[in-house]
Protein backbone atom coordinates (compact mmCIF):
# COMPACT_ATOMS: atom_id res chain seq x y z
CA UNK A 1 0.00 0.00 0.00
CA UNK A 2 1.33 3.48 -1.18
CA UNK A 3 2.46 5.77 2.13
CA UNK A 4 1.33 9.07 1.81
CA UNK A 5 3.02 9.80 5.36
CA UNK A 6 6.01 9.31 3.79
CA UNK A 7 8.28 12.06 2.03
CA UNK A 8 7.66 12.26 -1.48
CA UNK A 9 11.92 11.78 -2.00
CA UNK A 10 12.74 8.86 0.16
CA UNK A 11 9.56 7.23 -2.10
CA UNK A 12 11.85 8.30 -5.32
CA UNK A 13 14.54 6.71 -3.54
CA UNK A 14 12.97 3.24 -2.84
CA UNK A 15 11.41 3.37 -5.99
CA UNK A 16 15.19 4.17 -7.95
CA UNK A 17 17.12 1.63 -5.69
CA UNK A 18 14.34 -1.32 -7.18
CA UNK A 19 15.58 -0.50 -10.97
CA UNK A 20 19.09 -0.29 -9.89
CA UNK A 21 18.37 -4.04 -8.05
CA UNK A 22 17.01 -5.32 -10.98
CA UNK A 23 19.94 -4.74 -13.31
CA UNK A 24 17.76 -2.16 -15.43
CA UNK A 25 20.08 -0.25 -18.03
CA UNK A 26 20.39 3.35 -17.26
CA UNK A 27 17.59 3.52 -14.45
CA UNK A 28 19.02 6.73 -13.30
CA UNK A 29 17.70 8.02 -17.21
CA UNK A 30 14.97 10.96 -16.69
CA UNK A 31 13.31 12.04 -19.75
CA UNK A 32 13.83 16.08 -19.36
CA UNK A 33 11.46 18.48 -21.02
CA UNK A 34 11.98 21.83 -21.79
CA UNK A 35 9.87 24.71 -23.41
CA UNK A 36 11.10 27.16 -25.97
CA UNK A 37 10.38 30.87 -26.36
CA UNK A 38 8.03 30.10 -29.00
CA UNK A 39 6.33 27.41 -26.75
CA UNK A 40 7.54 24.64 -28.56
CA UNK A 41 8.21 21.51 -26.12
CA UNK A 42 11.16 19.26 -25.90
CA UNK A 43 12.75 16.73 -24.37
CA UNK A 44 15.65 14.60 -23.88
CA UNK A 45 17.13 12.03 -21.30
CA UNK A 46 19.46 13.40 -19.02
CA UNK A 47 20.74 11.56 -15.43
CA UNK A 48 19.76 11.78 -12.41
CA UNK A 49 22.91 12.99 -10.29
CA UNK A 50 21.64 12.89 -6.77
CA UNK A 51 19.81 15.47 -4.63
CA UNK A 52 20.44 19.06 -3.37
CA UNK A 53 18.40 20.19 -0.79
CA UNK A 54 14.91 19.79 -1.76
CA UNK A 55 14.91 18.43 -5.23
CA UNK A 56 17.08 16.05 -7.93
CA UNK A 57 19.79 17.64 -9.89
CA UNK A 58 21.56 17.02 -13.29
CA UNK A 59 24.45 17.86 -15.28
CA UNK A 60 24.84 19.75 -18.83
CA UNK A 61 26.21 22.30 -20.91
CA UNK A 62 24.58 25.88 -19.87
CA UNK A 63 24.90 26.67 -23.72
CA UNK A 64 23.24 24.20 -25.16
CA UNK A 65 19.44 24.13 -26.25
CA UNK A 66 18.31 22.84 -23.13
CA UNK A 67 20.64 25.51 -20.90
CA UNK A 68 18.97 28.22 -23.64
CA UNK A 69 15.65 27.09 -22.34
CA UNK A 70 15.70 26.70 -19.07
CA UNK A 71 18.00 30.27 -18.73
CA UNK A 72 14.21 32.29 -20.41
CA UNK A 73 11.81 29.75 -18.41
CA UNK A 74 12.86 27.84 -15.75
CA UNK A 75 9.60 25.61 -15.23
CA UNK A 76 9.90 22.00 -16.41
CA UNK A 77 8.67 18.23 -16.36
CA UNK A 78 10.71 15.24 -15.91
CA UNK A 79 10.13 11.71 -16.23
CA UNK A 80 11.39 8.22 -14.95
CA UNK A 81 9.81 5.08 -16.46
CA UNK A 82 11.13 1.59 -15.39
CA UNK A 83 8.79 -0.54 -17.85
CA UNK A 84 9.89 -3.77 -16.27
CA UNK A 85 8.49 -2.29 -13.11
CA UNK A 86 5.93 -0.93 -14.76
CA UNK A 87 6.08 2.21 -12.51
CA UNK A 88 7.02 5.47 -13.38
CA UNK A 89 7.49 8.94 -11.37
CA UNK A 90 6.62 12.61 -13.12
CA UNK A 91 8.18 15.57 -11.54
CA UNK A 92 7.28 19.19 -12.45
CA UNK A 93 8.73 21.98 -11.57
CA UNK A 94 11.63 24.81 -11.43
CA UNK A 95 15.11 24.15 -12.04
CA UNK A 96 17.88 26.81 -10.57
CA UNK A 97 21.88 26.28 -11.13
CA UNK A 98 23.85 24.66 -8.37
CA UNK A 99 26.50 26.08 -6.39
CA UNK A 100 29.66 26.88 -8.51
CA UNK A 101 31.63 24.74 -6.09
CA UNK A 102 28.97 21.76 -5.75
CA UNK A 103 29.25 21.74 -10.00
CA UNK A 104 33.04 21.58 -10.06
CA UNK A 105 33.18 18.69 -7.29
CA UNK A 106 30.99 16.59 -9.17
CA UNK A 107 33.09 17.66 -12.62
CA UNK A 108 36.13 16.25 -11.05
CA UNK A 109 34.36 12.98 -10.44
CA UNK A 110 33.69 12.34 -13.95
CA UNK A 111 36.03 10.14 -16.05
CA UNK A 112 38.40 11.77 -18.04
CA UNK A 113 36.85 11.59 -21.53
CA UNK A 114 33.87 13.11 -20.30
CA UNK A 115 35.77 15.90 -18.86
CA UNK A 116 37.17 16.94 -22.28
CA UNK A 117 34.08 15.88 -23.85
CA UNK A 118 32.76 18.78 -21.67
CA UNK A 119 35.47 21.20 -23.16
CA UNK A 120 35.31 20.00 -26.52
CA UNK A 121 31.29 19.87 -27.90
CA UNK A 122 29.91 22.59 -28.24
CA UNK A 123 26.31 21.34 -27.20
CA UNK A 124 23.82 21.59 -29.70
CA UNK A 125 25.67 23.79 -31.90
CA UNK A 126 25.72 22.67 -35.34
CA UNK A 127 29.08 20.50 -36.82
CA UNK A 128 30.21 19.47 -40.17
CA UNK A 129 31.04 15.74 -39.42
CA UNK A 130 32.32 13.84 -36.47
CA UNK A 131 35.99 14.32 -37.57
CA UNK A 132 35.37 18.34 -36.73
CA UNK A 133 34.12 16.63 -33.03
CA UNK A 134 36.90 14.15 -32.56
CA UNK A 135 39.60 17.32 -33.65
CA UNK A 136 38.44 19.34 -31.32
CA UNK A 137 38.55 16.58 -28.76
CA UNK A 138 42.28 16.00 -30.17
CA UNK A 139 43.01 19.84 -29.21
CA UNK A 140 42.00 19.66 -26.14
CA UNK A 141 43.87 16.66 -25.05
CA UNK A 142 46.97 18.26 -26.15
CA UNK A 143 45.87 21.72 -23.98
CA UNK A 144 45.45 19.70 -20.57
CA UNK A 145 48.10 16.34 -21.38
CA UNK A 146 49.13 16.24 -17.56
CA UNK A 147 47.16 18.60 -15.98
CA UNK A 148 43.67 18.44 -13.99
CA UNK A 149 40.71 18.91 -16.74
CA UNK A 150 39.05 22.38 -14.78
CA UNK A 151 35.18 22.50 -14.84
CA UNK A 152 34.27 24.57 -18.07
CA UNK A 153 32.73 28.06 -16.94
CA UNK A 154 29.26 26.92 -19.47
CA UNK A 155 28.45 23.80 -17.49
CA UNK A 156 27.60 22.69 -14.53
CA UNK A 157 24.19 21.36 -12.86
CA UNK A 158 20.48 22.31 -11.95
CA UNK A 159 18.48 21.16 -9.57
CA UNK A 160 14.89 20.73 -9.91
CA UNK A 161 12.92 21.68 -7.22
CA UNK A 162 9.85 19.75 -7.65
CA UNK A 163 6.03 21.70 -7.44
CA UNK A 164 4.34 18.35 -8.26
CA UNK A 165 5.48 15.08 -8.37
CA UNK A 166 3.22 12.12 -9.14
CA UNK A 167 3.80 8.10 -8.89
CA UNK A 168 2.42 6.14 -11.29
CA UNK A 169 2.14 2.36 -10.51
CA UNK A 170 0.76 0.15 -13.42
CA UNK A 171 -1.92 -2.16 -12.79
CA UNK A 172 -4.20 -4.76 -14.93
CA UNK A 173 -7.10 -3.98 -16.82
CA UNK A 174 -5.35 -0.31 -17.31
CA UNK A 175 -6.53 0.81 -13.22
CA UNK A 176 -3.43 2.46 -12.79
CA UNK A 177 -2.32 4.03 -9.31
CA UNK A 178 -1.15 7.55 -9.76
CA UNK A 179 -0.48 8.98 -6.28
CA UNK A 180 0.36 12.93 -6.08
CA UNK A 181 2.25 14.95 -4.40
CA UNK A 182 1.80 18.87 -4.77
CA UNK A 183 3.60 21.60 -2.87
CA UNK A 184 1.52 24.05 -0.66
CA UNK A 185 2.33 27.69 -0.48
CA UNK A 186 2.56 27.65 3.37
CA UNK A 187 4.67 24.94 3.22
CA UNK A 188 4.13 20.86 2.81
CA UNK A 189 2.57 18.86 0.59
CA UNK A 190 -1.14 18.05 -0.63
CA UNK A 191 -1.63 14.52 -1.17
CA UNK A 192 -4.62 12.83 -3.22
CA UNK A 193 -4.63 10.33 -5.87
CA UNK A 194 -5.62 10.68 -9.52
CA UNK A 195 -7.96 8.36 -11.67
CA UNK A 196 -6.05 6.60 -13.96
Amino acid sequence: MFDFGRDPLAHFQEFLREAESKGLPEPTGMSLATVSSEGQPSARTVLFKGFYQNGITFYTNFEGRKGREIAANPKVSALFWWPILEKQIRFEGTVEKLPRDVSEAYFATRPRLSQLGAWASQQSAEIPDLDFLQNKLKEFEKKFEGKTVPCPPYWGGYVLIPQEIEFWLGRQGRLHERYVYQRQAEGGWRTFMRSP
